[in-house]
């Protein structure tokens, strides 16, 4: 009781701790120098000092003499306390006891035991943490008080001090437990975006999975159709039938290497979600505030970029299985029934009606070329008039169809499909430059596919002349194959189509021919 009582004596009445430095005023009271030294840089703006615990006022600073013995009274002190005395935190409200805290508040700068901490919480509402952390890092290495303040700009805690020096002068600091509360929300929220962000990546992969199984099952049905067609030509279609087995080999292949690709970018993602959100969470549940507010800040905006993954995935392309089908069938055999669908190649003809002036159609509707020499033609209300275009008199409003085209390479020559309230006049009245119209374009030996004045270049460039058109109108498919040897996938249009669709050319010193 006694060590107890000389050590409560030996506290300094302003920072509560045992005195550093002691210094003496002229009325007889004993402060550490650099507390008191604080204390009276405060009151200098008044002009009036005074002494923080008798409160007598000195015209002047009253000058500061060193106490020795006091000093020697510390140093004898400081040699023989216990261990345990320094070791660990006591009740500040405790005087006749040493009774263990439990928490240190650190707006009333005093550490509680159970029973003064019950009283606390009852009458203020102010920011505790645990005594084992009151150590050093609690209090301001410049000016050796307590932080009362976060400052954002610096990312740092600060004493009053530090609040009213110039180095921290406009910046807009919060108190700590404010600050903390800030920051503690931040965390959460992070922590719930990368949770939804993990949520909706499984959701991926979940889709990818499912685009996997669907074109497996898909590429298995295609395969034993086709099986089952050639089992009766088997002699004169062997050829044939592995020519189209690897072909829808290689497009599962190329669909499951783009999942697979496409499931490791996820489970490498996953990964670093993993390791982001338990940093997350460990954060969120250290209760030390000085701890949290100056652990460095984690970039979650690279997991929460929104991402286009599961757009652009590869389908099994029937539609080229398809016209590779009726070109081999046609160099054999024909009027073959098949449960396999093979399209035939449908009879299309040019609407005179619709043609510009300066195109000239062939006697037989099946031919549209560009002339120099202007057809003076009825004026109708369905007639381009700014483009050299020309329809087709059928269309298409269900159903699968497939049609052949000839397309020279002179200049430039379009083919595709438009619906028939196109614009016939005007800048965006060309076929693919608005959204109701669809073109592959060739031009000097390259093509490009044209939409709603959007042109995708397709490579490598071709000298072949002959293209294949595959409609799908249920499916929203157009789909351009290039006839050479082998048969290549051009581009596929895919919408929803809510209009009959006419076969539309566009010219320009060239010409385009119907194939039958």
């Amino acid at each position: 009781m006694a060590s107890v009582s000389l050590r409560e004596e030996l506290n300094c009445s302003i920072c509560l701790e045992v005195y550093t430095d002691p210094v003496m005023l002229t009325c007889g009271h004993n402060y550490c120098r650099l507390c008191i030294d604080h204390l009276l840089d405060t009151q200098e703006t008044s002009g009036i000092y005074s002494c923080p615990e008798c409160r007598s006022e000195f015209q002047r600073r009253p000058s500061l003499q060193r106490n020795t013995k006091l000093s020697n009274i510390m140093e004898c002190f400081s040699r023989v306390r216990p261990v345990q005395a320094i070791a660990s935190v006591s009740c500040t409200y405790c005087i006749n006891s040493v009774v263990p805290a439990v928490k240190t508040c650190l707006q009333c700068e005093t550490s509680l035991c159970e029973e003064h901490l019950a009283a606390h919480n009852r009458s203020v509402d102010h920011l505790l943490i645990e005594t084992s952390t009151m150590d050093a890092n609690q209090k301001c290495s410049l000016h050796n008080e307590s932080f009362k303040y976060y400052c954002p700009v610096e990312s740092t805690c600060i004493c009053v001090s530090c609040y009213e020096s110039e180095s921290h002068r406009g910046h807009h600091a919060d108190l700590l437990a404010k600050a903390y509360e800030k920051k503690k929300k931040q965390l959460r929220h992070d922590l719930q975006k990368l949770i939804a962000v993990r949520e909706e990546d499984a959701r991926k992969v979940q889709s990818l999975q499912d685009h996997w199984l669907k074109v497996h099952g898909k590429a298995a049905m295609v395969t034993e159709k086709v099986m089952t067609l050639f089992l009766d030509l088997r002699e004169k279609l062997g050829i044939l039938e592995r020519e189209i087995l690897t072909d829808i080999t290689r497009q599962e292949e190329q669909v499951s290497m783009q999942v697979s690709d496409l499931l490791q970018q996820l489970e490498d993602k996953k990964e670093g979600l993993s390791r982001t959100i338990g940093r997350l969470e460990q954060m969120c549940n250290i209760t030390e505030v000085i701890t949290v507010l100056q652990e460095s800040e984690l970039d979650v905006s690279e997991f929460v970029i929104g991402d286009k993954i599961l757009k652009g995935l590869h389908d099994l392309d029937e539609g080229l299985i398809s016209v590779t089908l009726h070109k081999g069938l046609s160099d054999i055999t024909s009027g073959i029934k098949q449960e396999f669908y093979v399209p035939e190649v449908i009879d299309i003809f040019l609407d005179t009606n619709t043609a510009a002036d300066f195109v000239f159609v062939s006697g037989d509707l099946k031919t549209a070329s560009w002339s120099k020499v202007k057809h003076n033609r009825q004026n109708l209300p369905q007639r381009f008039k700014t483009f050299c275009q020309v329809l087709s008199t059928r269309t298409f409003s269900s159903g699968q169809h497939y049609w052949e085209v000839e397309m020279s390479q002179s200049e430039m020559c379009d083919v595709g499909a438009s619906y028939s309230s196109v614009e016939r006049h005007g800048e965006h009245s060309g076929i693919g430059d608005n959204e109701k119209s669809w073109s592959l374009r060739m031009y000097e030996g390259k093509f490009s596919a044209l939409h709603n004045t959007v042109e995708t270049s397709i490579l490598p460039g071709s000298s072949c002349q002959r293209i294949g058109m595959y409609l799908d109108y249920e499916a929203g498919r157009l789909s351009f194959y290039e006839l050479c040897d082998p048969i290549r996938h051009l581009h596929t249009f895919t919408t929803t189509f809510t209009e009959p669709l006419h076969v539309a050319f566009f010219l320009y010193d060239a010409w385009v021919k119907i194939r039958s």
